[in-house]
Formats: structure tokens, C-alpha cells, sequence
């Protein structure tokens, strides 16, 4: 791929964090090929939730008033103990939320947050995709990057982004440590307004934690869906992946909740079963001309709901770097990574913790209990400044 006139780059992966990694470098004058192994460019899974930072993000790729309008804007998060049914904690996320992080908090189908990037993506004149081209390798050398397909076929411009997921390819190069395989299993689904119970229909994201496992639901498009996530600590020894998953595993881990939580795992019609993975935090992301974005920089767990924020987050401060060094790809590159390790270092972390407390049992569920009792709206907004307060104008400070 050459241009006389722009910086060139691949972008391997065409999920939330690619598409919107090639959306920041483009705006930057960057022509960028963005390779994809799937036929189609498009998203599966089912809700993610968007913190204030991720539309903080949004915006700053010119893609935030596409993903409001698809959103559901919630008015409180909620923690359930799911043995009792009792409240275990909550903040509302409403006005004065929004005037404390300049911005919503807010439901969203994956798929319509794909879709509100790729809008944006496809009409960019420096952006082009190639589908069906699984990336096998990554060559680095003479001022130049080079990705390898399946087909070997050779792809080369001035740099090379990989947004290739957990078992990213251009990681490995660059980094090569393994995935920690977690042994927590997550089951998700999508129910239709119509099969939800009506004592549940809640426009919050609500969490009900249980002893080695939880379970979170909430709205989406609107109200006529919801979002089911479930997740426990498995038995078996796990292999990461996504495959189908089944009603009676689901029921078999969540014998001991309350009947409240426990009706929603027979609403779904199909599930999809994730055994999950992350990484342990490294000291640098890239060399040379690559580095690696999202998931395959730094993948996490669910339980901050920060994974695909993040992406987000990542892919505007690479904009902002290349911006900053006046498009030299090689030094924006450490400039992005010195800017972005500490902090979702911070988060990986921090979502680990976070899912200790979910599954808590016993004294520890008794002590979990405990922690919010008495807290102030203004303190929990306290307690998440670090996170949500992110803004793109001090994203390299």
C-alpha cells in the first residue's frame, strides 16, 4: 500500500478497537489498510456498557452523537447480593453524574457500537478494508512493516497496528508472554422485553453477586432487549474461546441464588459460552514500528465493564500522539504505549480485585456487604474519578 502524499499504516482486526484505531489514525492523515479475517466487517457478542470515558473517547473520534443515539442512558448502577436479594450497593448515574464527568453513562448492543464507528470508518476517503485475511505473521525491518496472511500474501507500509484480539498475532512478535487463562466462564445473551420478568425490567446495569459467580442484566435498543450476562468459576479446566453454550451448565453453578435472579437463566433461548482470559501487564507494547491496541494490548475481564472503554480510550490517545509528533508513526508509537501502560495496567488489575468481590462467599460476602454502607453519591463519584474522569486533552500528560 503507498500514497505520495500520507504516512501509511495496517490495522489487523477489524473489531471495536480496530475500526476505531484506523478511524484515529486516518484523521490524522494516516492511509490505512485494515485487514480483517472475517468475510464481513461486524461484531458478536451482545450489550457492553459505556462509561463517561468512552464517550469522552467517542467524541474525540468524531463518533460519539452516532453511538447516543443507539444508546440506552441508565439512571443508576446496581450491586445485589444474589443469596438474599438484598441491595449491596449503588450510585445513580443522572445529572449529576454527568455534570461531575461531562458525560453519560449508557447500554449499548456491541454491535450498534461497532456499527456507529464503522459509519464513520467507511466514509473516510484514507481508510480501505481487505476481509477473509487472517494476519500470520509480522516482519519488522529498513524502515518499513510488513504482515503476512494466510495465503502469504505480503502486506507493507510504514507501520503496523494490531488490534487482533487476546491471541493477537503481532503481539506475540513483539511481546510473545502467554494469556493467563482465568478459569471464569461467561454466558451471554440477549432476551426480548416480552420474556423479561417485571421485577426486572430495571434501566440500570445490575449486578447480582454470588458465592463463584454472578449475574448482570440490562436494557438495550430502547428497552425491547436485555442483556443477560452470567458468569462462575468453572470446574473443569479451561481453553479460551467462544462456542455455544447450554441452559443446564448455566443452572447447574447457580443452584444456591435467590428465585429473583435465578428466573432469568431460563428466559434465553441460546447462549454463548466464553472462557475468559487476560494478560498480566507488560512494561512495553510494541517495537519499532508496531504496537498493539485494545484487547491485544491489554485484555481484561469483565468486571469493570471497562474492555472495549479502553479500546476506545487507546485508540484516541494514538490519535493524539501522532497528532503530537507531527505524524512520525515511530515516535508516536512509544509515545501512545508510555501513555496508556500505567493506566489500563490499573484497570486489569483493578478488575481482577473487582472480581473477587463479586463472587465473595462466606465472611468475605459478609465484609463485601459491608464497604458501601453509608456512602455518599459524591463519594462514589470520588472513588471513580480515576476512571471515568478521562479526557482526551490530557490523554498524553
Amino acid at each position: 500500500m503507498t500514497t505520495p502524499t500520507h504516512p501509511t499504516a495496517i490495522v489487523v482486526g477489524g473489531g471495536i478497537g480496530g475500526l476505531a484505531a484506523a478511524l484515529a489514525l486516518a484523521r490524522e492523515g494516516v492511509a490505512v489498510e485494515l485487514l480483517e479475517q472475517s468475510p464481513t466487517i461486524g461484531e458478536i457478542g451482545a450489550g457492553i456498557q459505556l462509561g463517561p470515558n468512552a464517550f469522552a473517547a467517542l467524541d474525540a473520534l468524531g463518533a460519539g452523537e452516532a453511538a447516543r443515539r443507539r444508546a440506552v442512558f441508565t439512571e443508576r448502577l446496581i450491586m445485589m447480593d444474589a443469596v438474599d436479594a438484598t441491595e449491596i450497593g449503588g450510585f445513580e448515574v443522572g445529572e449529576a453524574f454527568r455534570q461531575r464527568f461531562r458525560n453519560p453513562y449508557a447500554v449499548i448492543h456491541r454491535a450498534d457500537i461497532h456499527l456507529s464507528i464503522l459509519e464513520a470508518v467507511q466514509g473516510h476517503p484514507l481508510i480501505r478494508f481487505k476481509t477473509s485475511t487472517r494476519v500470520a505473521a509480522l516482519e519488522l525491518g529498513d524502515g518499513k512493516a510488513t504482515v503476512i496472511d494466510q495465503r502469504g500474501g505480503r502486506h507493507t507500509a510504514d507501520a503496523v497496528v494490531g488490534a487482533d484480539g487476546v491471541k493477537s498475532v503481532i503481539r506475540d512478535t513483539v511481546i510473545g508472554d502467554e494469556a493467563r487463562v482465568t478459569g471464569h466462564v461467561v454466558y451471554r445473551a440477549v432476551v426480548d422485553e416480552a420474556d423479561m420478568p417485571d421485577d426486572l425490567k430495571i434501566n440500570a446495569p445490575v449486578v447480582w453477586a454470588g458465592p463463584d459467580c454472578h449475574l448482570v442484566h440490562y436494557p438495550l435498543r430502547g428497552g425491547h432487549q436485555y442483556n443477560l450476562v452470567v458468569t462462575f468459576h468453572s470446574r473443569d479446566v479451561e481453553v479460551w474461546g467462544v462456542r455455544e453454550g447450554s441452559k443446564e451448565e448455566v443452572l447447574s453453578y447457580f443452584e444456591g441464588i435467590h428465585p429473583r435472579p435465578h428466573q432469568m437463566l431460563h428466559r434465553p433461548t441460546s447462549w454463548k459460552r466464553w472462557a475468559t482470559a487476560d494478560r498480566d501487564p507488560q512494561p512495553r507494547w510494541g517495537r519499532g514500528r508496531a504496537t498493539v491496541l485494545g484487547d491485544a494490548a491489554h485484555p481484561m475481564t469483565q468486571y469493570l465493564a471497562q474492555g472495549a472503554c479502553m479500546a476506545l480510550e487507546d485508540a484516541a490517545t494514538l490519535g493524539a500522539a501522532v497528532r503530537h509528533t507531527q505524524g512520525d508513526l515511530e515516535a508516536a508509537f512509544r509515545l501512545y504505549e508510555n501513555s496508556r501502560i500505567t493506566r489500563t495496567a490499573r484497570v486489569v488489575l483493578s478488575t481482577r480485585a473487582m472480581g473477587t468481590l463479586y463472587h465473595a462467599k462466606g465472611v468475605e460476602r459478609l465484609v463485601r456487604n459491608s464497604l458501601w454502607v453509608g456512602r455518599t453519591q459524591e463519594q462514589y463519584y470520588d472513588a471513580m474519578q480515576w476512571l471515568y474522569g478521562w479526557r482526551v486533552e490530557t490523554c498524553l500528560s
